[in-house]
């Protein structure tokens, strides 16, 4: 069993999070969904970026820091697009997590990355939000850091493919996605933590 932090969109914390935060729960998983925008939702990307200038992103962050506050050190980061953003700010200060999940963009590796530490990276492919220059340079970090990174790129899809109340939506996508992650959880779950 996996203890996972899932990070939300810019959209809010909507159905797509909370059901995929109860597919991970089904596999076996612990699974938390913060609330970094206390309740509020947006429609388009737009509306949602609006919204996290009202909210500020300091503050955002901050009710992630908080809601991983007792969980156990190896908790696996999970973000989808701007909870990628969430993960790569807190991904410092958890050094001893089990693995971070990238859904729908892309983060770059703190400088303190633990080698052999397990990342996946999940995208639509174009997206706009994992274009192919920054996904080379994920690349190129990790394979200089030593990190067991994992691309996949879904040709096609729409940004928020995961996202079933979304034009996005892409069913044979979002359900291969979440094969990937489930099976990288088990891993993640049984690898040992390396301080």
């Amino acid at each position: 069993m996996a203890h996972i932090a899932l990070f939300h969109s810019v959209l809010g914390l909507r159905p797509a999070e909370l059901l995929a935060a109860e597919r991970l729960r089904r596999g076996g998983h612990e699974v938390v969904t913060p609330d970094l925008f206390a309740g509020r939702t947006a429609g388009t990307l737009d509306e949602g970026f609006r919204l996290l200038d009202r909210i500020g992103w300091e503050a955002a962050v901050e009710r992630a820091r908080q809601a991983l506050v007792g969980m156990p050190e190896e908790t696996v980061l999970v973000g989808v697009s701007m909870g990628t953003g969430v993960v790569a700010d807190l991904w410092p200060e958890r050094p001893a997590t089990a693995g971070v999940v990238l859904l729908h963009a892309v983060a770059d590796l703190p400088a303190s990355v633990r080698p052999g530490l397990r990342v996946q990276l999940h995208a639509a492919e174009p997206d706009d939000f994992a274009p192919p220059e920054r996904v080379a340079a994920l690349r190129h970090a990790a394979q200089e850091s030593h990190v067991d990174l994992e691309v996949f790129r879904y040709p096609g899809a729409g940004h928020f493919y995961i996202d079933r109340e979304l034009p996005d939506h892409d069913p044979a996508a979002a359900e291969l996605t979440w094969r990937r992650v489930l099976e990288f959880l088990g891993q993640a779950d049984s690898a040992p933590v390396l301080l």
